[in-house]
């Protein structure tokens, strides 16, 4: 049976869902799962505008033949060549085979790459291309690094649908309802979206600016993506979200505490910290340990917030190995603008806040607070104005 719906008259969503899926691209926890999407023009001509993941791939087509109705494939648009949404290429050409494959010139070189020997006709295009099926038009927009260098995106003008590849997508499963109009999507999606957009693409700001200045050249009126909703109204509000994002201006005054912990002295310490702020007014704080919580959490929280205290014990004289780990993470997706609180605790030696300030140091547009809070072995009562001291600095820092 099939599972299509109308994005217009002529135009259809065909993708699919895997919720059994555990870890997209095998690293990032998605308990949700995730939809693979995949669209359908009907015109003089057909166009398929990408393919799905193998695990959709008997829904996808079933789809694909429900919507064509007995028509042939004329074209297939491969806006991006990641193997969740090309994998299912060889099988279209082999049901199709008079399809030409419309992509650009790095997108034949991959297409090359992940199939042997594989016999089709294809048509390469570049920035500004524009071919006619009938009444509809498709123009070619490059969008390198958002997130592989082949990635194109597709505007469809006369409905001013832009197929938008990876970007505007996010993480989680779509049960029958596709279009963010029809979900609560800062309560159900924001946190799946900007965990999507910051472990994914976060690295490329400079690049997804580069995309949104082409979009705002556009009359867009749906964006839709290779994952997540489809976007018909409020096309602003996810815009606005990936101009934050890809700026690494935070979207909210608020506090990360991300401390690590070995037998909870540190925790105590940060516990003792939250409490002060938020009897100071402060009430916008998140609080993580981090050797519990997938970095991919972390780093859509970093992105989210504009200060993050980080907190750990001194670990062979160097930070603890997991906020090792994570401050590695957020230099390596590019984090910037953010104001950084240091919290150590050493038992011989509390040497923590320094490894921790000389990693951030090496990050573009990090501001570390010159005041620091440190504890041996554990926090005490007598440390009370001096951790009273250090909230004072954060909450300035805020002001």
């Amino acid at each position: 049976m099939y599972c299509t719906r109308k994005l217009t008259e002529d135009i259809y969503w065909i993708g699919g869902s895997d919720r059994r899926l555990s870890r997209f691209e095998n690293i990032f926890p998605i308990p949700r799962g995730v939809s693979y999407n995949s669209y359908v023009i009907l015109d003089e001509k057909t166009v398929l505008l990408d393919t799905v993941d193998y695990s959709v791939s008997r829904q996808f087509i079933k789809n694909l033949e429900h919507t064509l109705k007995g028509r042939t494939l004329d074209y297939i648009v491969i806006n991006h060549m990641e193997p969740d949404h090309c994998a299912v290429i060889g099988d279209i050409l082999m049901r199709y085979p008079q399809a030409t494959v419309i992509g650009n010139a790095k997108t034949f070189n991959m297409i090359d790459q992940f199939y042997e020997n594989m016999q089709y006709k294809k048509m390469t295009v570049a920035e500004g291309d524009t071919i006619s099926i009938g009444k509809h038009s498709l123009r070619f927009i490059m969008a390198p690094m958002v997130h592989w260098p082949e990635t194109m995106v597709t505007f469809e003008e006369s409905s001013g649908i832009l197929f938008s590849a990876d970007a505007f997508g996010t993480f989680g499963a779509l049960d029958g309802i596709i279009f963010a109009d029809e979900v609560d999507f800062d309560r159900d999606w924001l946190d799946d979206a900007r965990r999507y957009y910051t472990n994914i693409v976060g690295k490329y700001g400079v690049q997804v600016q580069a995309l949104l200045k082409k979009a705002s050249a556009l009359n867009i009126k749906m964006l839709a993506p290779l994952h997540g909703p489809v976007w018909r109204k409020d096309i602003e509000y996810i815009l606005d979200k990936y101009n934050k994002w890809s700026t690494y201006e935070p979207e909210d005054k608020a506090i990360m505490i991300a401390y690590a912990s070995m037998y909870g002295n540190t925790e105590n310490m940060v516990n003792a910290l939250a409490c002060m702020l938020a009897e100071d007014g402060i009430n916008n704080i998140r609080i993580y340990d981090i050797s519990g919580t997938d970095v991919s959490t972390l780093i859509s929280e970093a992105f989210r917030v504009s200060h993050i205290v980080l907190a750990c014990p001194t670990y062979n004289g160097n930070m603890y190995p997991v906020m090792e780990s994570f401050i590695g993470d957020m230099k390596a997706l590019n984090l910037q603008n953010r104001t950084v609180a240091l919290m150590d605790n050493g038992t011989w030696a509390a040497t923590a806040s320094g490894k921790m300030a000389a990693a951030l140091e090496a990050m573009k547009n990090i501001s570390i607070l010159d005041k620091r809070f440190s504890v041996k072995s554990a926090l005490k009562t007598s440390q009370a104005e001096e951790l009273e001291a250090f909230k004072d600095a954060i909450k300035a820092s805020m002001e």
